[in-house]
């Protein structure tokens, strides 16, 4: 099992990777996020971002993949699961086992996409348990823009321009 962290990576000190985890060019992973990749495969694509607590695992028969562009939400939890590429995963959402988020797409806030849900290109899932619930070209634009704003913000943390303490006593 090896970690592979391409070019241009934020990777924040609180943030965890274990086992067999590939972070590819320009991505970002922020603040307490975990990406366990024991049994099986992570892989993260180009620009992708992780935002702050995000929980990242696989299952021996399900590896995670997460395409291109894509913008996963503070508190959500991954498992197992294929996401394609310029989608957002609200925060707080959760997909499953063997789940597959195709691209272009929204997944909701809160959400719970249950195992082996295959949702359409350009949609919105949302629900417990997600549904489809809208099919339009501007939900790609959206998700593209999202990832977009989330690479900038990762080029401040790389040039050092967002001040960071952490909280270990009197300063």
């Amino acid at each position: 099992m090896v970690i592979e962290i391409g070019k241009k990576v934020y990777l924040a000190e609180t943030a965890v990777l274990i086992g067999e985890v590939k972070l590819s060019d320009g991505v970002s992973v922020f603040d307490h996020s975990v990406l366990r990749g024991d049994l099986n495969h992570i892989s993260i694509g180009t620009d992708s971002n992780i935002q702050d607590n995000v929980t990242i695992h696989v299952e021996k028969d399900h590896p995670t993949v997460i395409g291109r562009n894509v913008s996963v939400g503070h508190n959500a939890i991954i498992h197992g699961a294929k996401v394609e590429e310029s989608v957002i995963v609200g925060m707080g959402a959760i997909l499953l086992n063997g789940s597959h988020i195709r691209s272009g797409s929204v997944v909701a806030a809160g959400a719970v996409v249950r195992e082996g849900f295959e949702s359409e290109e350009n949609s919105i899932v949302a629900g417990i348990p997600a549904t489809t619930k809208k099919v339009d070209e501007s939900v790609r634009k959206y998700a593209v823009k999202n990832g977009e704003s989330y690479q900038k913000l990762r080029d401040r943390y790389l040039a050092g321009k967002v001040e960071k303490r952490y909280g270990k006593g009197e300063q």
